[in-house]
């Protein structure tokens, strides 16, 4: 990889242990067997934020080795489900909805009905179990 540009080098890496390496980072086996995904990410969510460094590949180079100590090292000081990287892990936050108070309103009751009357579907036997019925009672 020693022929390659910074960007060509980096397009060859695949697994988080290939990162860590080829930055020269050392790292924890553990903590990157169970965080391997999300320091990826948040190494990609750091470079997004910050921009691309400088077109001089060494300051470049730099740049992404420092990103990628920190991503990992915000694994090594907590976990998966504090650090939430992943848009799963935000799915189940309480959610705020507003609702004006001019759509809530009040339905008119419909007239009671006659018993007979076929409406409630009780034939007129005086055992009506419309709602109609079940308030009259």
């Amino acid at each position: 990889m020693d022929d390659l540009t910074l960007d060509e080098a980096m397009e060859d890496l695949e697994s988080a242990e290939d990162f860590l390496n080829f930055f020269g980072i050392a790292f924890d086996q553990k903590v990157v067997h169970v965080n391997r995904l999300h320091i990826l990410q948040r190494f990609h969510n750091y470079i997004a934020k910050t921009g691309l460094p400088t077109a001089d590949e060494g300051a470049r180079r730099a740049a992404y080795a420092a990103m990628l100590a920190r991503a990992y090292e915000d694994f090594v000081q907590s976990d998966a489900l504090t650090e939430k990287v992943f848009k799963v892990f935000h799915m189940h936050e309480p959610q705020t909805a507003f609702v004006p108070l001019t759509s809530i309103g009040v339905s008119k009751r419909e007239p009671a009905h006659e018993h007979g009357s076929g409406d409630c579907g009780c034939g007129g036997q005086g055992m009506c179990h419309s709602v109609e019925g079940a308030l009259r009672s």
